[in-house]
């Protein structure tokens, strides 16, 4: 899947990265705790949250998640945006809740990570 297609899926916005639309996505998590984004997730993830912090860019930076995804039609401020900017982050904004988006994007073929990051066969 790529980002474009997850952005259609969501129906979402795009606050930054116009221009990644076409890149891959493998996975996607869903978590508003950063501690179980860190255990979960692999590259080329979506994450999916209502935190709207810049720790969610820092974590994201960290685990070179492709695409953050602000649900609940929230919108990060102007800091936000410009650390996802120089980290090549692209940013979305859905009025679908967490669960929602996890849902749908699992429904049109984008699975979740099953196993902490670093886990035998995860």
């Amino acid at each position: 899947m790529t980002i474009g297609e997850v952005k259609d899926i969501l129906e979402a916005k795009v606050l930054i990265g116009g221009d990644r639309m076409d890149e891959p996505v493998d996975t996607a998590c869903g978590s508003d705790l950063m501690s179980d984004v860190l255990a979960f997730v692999k590259d080329k993830t979506v994450l999916i949250t209502g935190l709207i912090n810049p720790h969610v860019v820092r974590t994201s930076e960290m685990l070179d998640i492709t695409c953050i995804v602000f649900s609940r039609g929230k919108l990060p401020s102007e800091e936000i945006l410009e650390e996802a900017e120089e980290s090549g982050i692209t940013v979305l904004s859905t009025e679908m809740t967490t669960y929602t988006a996890c849902g749908e994007l699992y429904v049109h073929g984008l699975p979740g990570t099953k196993k902490r990051a670093g886990a035998e066969g995860a």
